[in-house]
């Protein structure tokens, strides 16, 4: 600063130097909303069109893995093939769990391009809102409402039985509520289909896909996954294996933590070959590769990708047959090098067991995908978590102990607390253990 009081002239007017003072000390508000100090808060990225919006309001409930201020929502429209128009919208702080009501004070109107209440998303687009003046807590939950008649859903809509977010409620009475605190207009019934039917949705995230905020931390965790990372019949009301490492990292001092938003998609496969569970295309996200820069890159302050695929390429027998080892270590090393070249780093998991019969095709390319994960010096991976070793059981391992799974591909709640219990923090730099 005193080489450039320095540099001006001394005929500078008084004026002109308060005015040059002034510029310095206070930046534009643009400045000051730059995406320097920007980190994603939270995720659930989009899968695909189900289905056009009724006259109803959406109470999008997502969590924030640390505190941040200045929120910014990301609304999407990645797979539509027409324009939509979100109306209304607005974001608050969830007053408790499974509720519609809204922490009184906390509501605030979401604007779009410096001002605007209402936003067109043309199709295969997103959009960003302005920053708002909102501050929240980790593991707090955050209540993003839009109001959207008439248009493409473009959602995350494969539910998982969890009680905590992300989730949805929908209105029962038509209009827009996205200003009511109350939430009288949101039905609380527990609904547990993929349909728009008024009441809670567990799982269930419309149009939504990101949140970032203003935060003092090291960097962000994007967790690049399929339905074991999406959270997929996380039975008994537990959280997902990212909210309990997230909660690891919060035990760390705020300026020592790093976020972790949740990419993971049920049914998502690593190769670039038909997904065997989705002849709709709808179902389940484009393969990792295709979606990594929309989901992954684009994340505000990334630092470091976890990822978990291969489950569903290597299962197959759907509309499609399996893909083998060469086409998912195929996926994995053009995903590998896409972050290296972003200049991020990138952090491999072992596919856990799937009850393959032992000597199968199956079970021998899981093993040869996991033999590769392991190679680091082939892999190219910055660290590996290898969840097979964790999760199998001594006596078959070919499948998970019967304590940790709900089925022959998912860990129950159990199970994604082993998992996440089994991540060494220092992998991302922080703490160590």
């Amino acid at each position: 600063m005193t080489s450039t009081f320095a540099s001006i002239r001394c005929w500078v007017s008084r004026t002109a130097l308060a005015l040059a003072v002034a510029a310095l000390a206070f930046p534009t508000a643009a400045r000051a909303d730059d995406d320097s100090d920007r980190f994603g808060l939270w995720e659930s990225a989009l899968e695909g069109i189900h289905g056009t919006s009724g006259d109803f309001t959406v109470r999008n409930i997502a969590r924030a893995s640390v505190s941040g201020s200045r929120l910014r929502v990301r609304i999407g429209n990645q797979y539509g093939t027409q324009s939509i128009t979100i109306r209304s919208a607005t974001i608050g702080l969830q007053q408790s769990a499974q509720k519609p009501a809204l922490t009184p004070g906390s509501l605030r109107e979401l604007t779009f391009n410096r001002g605007q209440t209402s936003v067109n998303i043309k199709a295969g687009e997103v959009v960003w809102s302005d920053p708002v003046s909102l501050h929240v807590h980790a593991q707090q939950n955050m209540a993003i409402s839009l109001y959207a008649p008439g248009a493409q859903v473009d959602d995350h809509t494969f539910p998982a039985p969890e009680t905590n977010p992300p989730g949805c409620f929908i209105s029962a009475a038509a209009g827009d509520h996205t200003a009511e605190v109350s939430g009288a207009s949101f039905p609380s019934t527990y609904v547990f289909d993929n349909n728009r039917t008024p009441g809670w949705h567990p799982g269930e995230i419309l149009w939504l896909d990101l949140i970032d905020a203003k935060a003092e931390i090291q960097g962000a965790i994007v967790a690049l996954g399929d339905s074991i990372t999406d959270g997929y019949q996380v039975n008994g009301g537990g959280d997902r294996w990212t909210d309990l490492l997230s909660e690891r990292i919060n035990e760390l001092p705020a300026e020592e933590q790093k976020s972790i938003v949740n990419a993971g998609i049920s049914g998502n496969t690593v190769s670039r070959q038909p997904n065997p569970y989705d002849p709709t295309q709808q179902c389940c996200g484009a393969p990792a590769p295709v979606r990594l820069d929309r989901d992954v890159l684009s994340v505000p302050g990334v630092t470091d990708v976890m990822l978990l695929e291969g489950t569903n390429d290597l299962g197959g027998d759907g509309a499609w047959p399996p893909s083998s080892a060469a086409q998912v270590i195929g996926g994995i090393k053009e995903i590998v090098a896409r972050v290296h070249a972003a200049g991020l780093r990138i952090v491999g998991s072992t596919v856990l067991p799937m009850c393959n019969a032992p000597g199968s095709s199956k079970e021998m390319n899981r093993l040869a995908v996991n033999t590769f994960i392991r190679n680091r010096a082939e892999s190219k991976l910055d660290a590996v978590v290898d969840w097979d070793a964790v999760m199998k059981d001594p006596a078959d391992p070919t499948r998970m102990r019967a304590a940790w799974m709900h089925d022959c591909y998912h860990p129950n709640a159990i199970g994604d607390q082993k998992m996440a219990d089994a991540v060494d923090l220092s992998i991302f730099g922080l703490g160590g253990e």
